[in-house]
């Protein structure tokens, strides 16, 4: 069985202290690829040395996060288009607005919102959306650019039966993680009207670990778990959901 998780910030301190063995137990059951979110222009530097120490195995984007975004988020932005050229990045991310933290930005965040998803156009990069509390806005923006061929993925989606049809209608994947094990999540629902072929599969570690470890430090190597979960909502066997969601995760971040 192969799957990809394919939103792990696995270059964090968090994992200072054991990051090879994590990286060693999530290839051990399966996980093949892990795909790597930037946060901010401080953390491209840990994420290229992890992606160069994982050859093969870790793979890097590049943007600025939301709750990252303050007053000089144009100079930020503008760092990481000079760097873009200079690696093999395979998605502008992780990108987007997120209204639950602070409200304070939501102009700067808007706008380089706009400007990741023209930057990720004229790279022909797919996006890695987060949309906490967001999505309405999100939408208006990324309706700015219908037309224009953008692909991506839903991070960690929590939006309504709405939302997630929405985001499929324009041609976007969800991305799918721990919260599908939690009790009383309403994610089974959407996965099934939905349809395996608009989801890939996530961790977001060190966050959002799934049930029996919720709570705890999230790793690559929990991705059978909520592939486990994704093949009983579907009723399908967990070969067959491993590897139809490692097909769309290689087809939309093009590394087959």
């Amino acid at each position: 069985m192969q799957l990809i998780d394919t939103h792990t910030h696995l270059y964090l301190p968090e994992f200072e202290s054991d990051r090879d063995e994590m990286i060693h137990r999530a290839t051990t059951c399966g996980v093949r690829k892990l795909l790597m979110p930037n946060i901010n222009i401080h953390t491209v530097g840990p994420m290229i040395s992890a992606s160069d120490k994982y050859r093969d195995i870790c793979y890097p984007m590049i943007g600025l996060h939301p709750t990252s975004v303050e007053e000089d988020y144009i100079r930020q932005i503008e760092e990481l288009e000079r760097i873009t050229p200079d690696h093999k990045f395979i998605a502008i991310g992780e990108i987007g607005i997120d209204l639950y933290w602070n409200k304070t930005h939501i102009k700067e965040q808007k706008e380089a919102f706009r400007l990741q998803v023209r930057l990720a156009i004229l790279s022909d990069l797919p996006v890695v959306i987060h949309s906490r509390e967001s999505f309405r806005d999100v939408i208006s923006v990324l309706e700015e650019f219908r037309g224009e061929k953008l692909k991506g993925v839903f991070h960690a989606f929590s939006g309504t039966m709405e939302d997630a049809m929405k985001a499929v209608e324009m041609g976007f994947m969800l991305g799918i993680g721990g919260p599908l094990t939690f009790k009383n999540s309403k994610l089974d629902e959407i996965v099934r009207e939905t349809g395996i072929a608009n989801i890939v599969l996530e961790t977001d570690s060190p966050y959002l670990a799934p049930v029996p470890h919720r709570g705890k430090r999230n790793e690559s190597s929990y991705i059978p778990l909520i592939n486990k979960k994704l093949a009983e909502v579907l009723n399908m066997d967990e070969e067959s959901t491993a590897s139809i969601t490692f097909e769309n995760s290689s087809r939309l971040f093009n590394i087959l």
